[in-house]
């Protein structure tokens, strides 16, 4: 496991309430990554961490308005430019293998065309970190429960992440090691080196 520092989030409107995922008890063992393959048609939303299986409230239209309009944006540029594949739909990617098992379920990722697996080893959570994650924050989702997701991201590699705050129409962006950019709806995201030549304005992100 890689240590990083604290991360101080830039100041934004509250979006979030005091309700923390529900940690699912298992007496005697902690939970593995063979239970959460069991749970694969479970209609619940779950993540696992550090043996605690945690389930997320659903995602609400609101978060998926917002998750479909920047995955609109970018797989068509990431097709177009054969730079890797876009992910949606909450998908598995482990980001520490056991006994530190840790299994995030962003809601929009990215990962380049030379890490995607081969065709052999696609079953089951890709050991790896996505390069791009993008989370719609929630209602249920605290300013706690969102920086521990954030530093497991980067600890185990990604490259870039973008939290969206649909009701202040704020985007908090995270580079390693530790860099903070807050944008608003008069900006525009800019994928770098991640995605070169990406940009998309907040103003059609945050439109009505």
């Amino acid at each position: 496991m890689i240590d990083i520092a604290p991360i101080t989030t830039p100041v934004i409107p509250a979006t979030v309430s005091h309700a923390e995922p529900v940690r699912v008890p298992r007496p005697g063992r902690p939970w593995t990554e063979s239970d959460l393959l069991a749970l694969a048609d479970d209609e619940q939303h779950y993540e696992l961490v550090r043996g605690d299986l945690l389930m997320m409230s659903p995602a609400s239209p609101v978060q998926g308005h917002y998750a479909a309009r920047l995955i609109g944006a970018l797989q068509p540029y990431v097709e177009d430019n054969d730079l890797g594949a876009v992910y949606t739909a909450e998908p598995g990617f482990m980001l520490e293998s056991e006994p530190e098992l840790v299994i995030r379920a962003p809601d929009v990722a990215f990962v380049r065309k030379e890490r995607i697996p081969s065709a052999d080893q696609q079953a089951g959570f890709w050991p790896l970190a996505p390069d791009l994650v993008v989370e719609v924050i929630s209602p249920s989702e605290t300013a706690a429960s969102v920086q521990a997701k954030v530093q497991d991201y980067l600890a185990a590699g990604t490259q870039l992440i973008w939290l969206v705050y649909p009701d202040s129409n704020v985007v908090v962006e995270y580079r390693p090691p530790v860099q903070i950019r807050q944008y608003s709806r008069e900006d525009t995201l800019d994928g770098g080196t991640v995605i070169p030549g990406f940009q998309y304005a907040l103003a059609r992100l945050f439109r009505a």
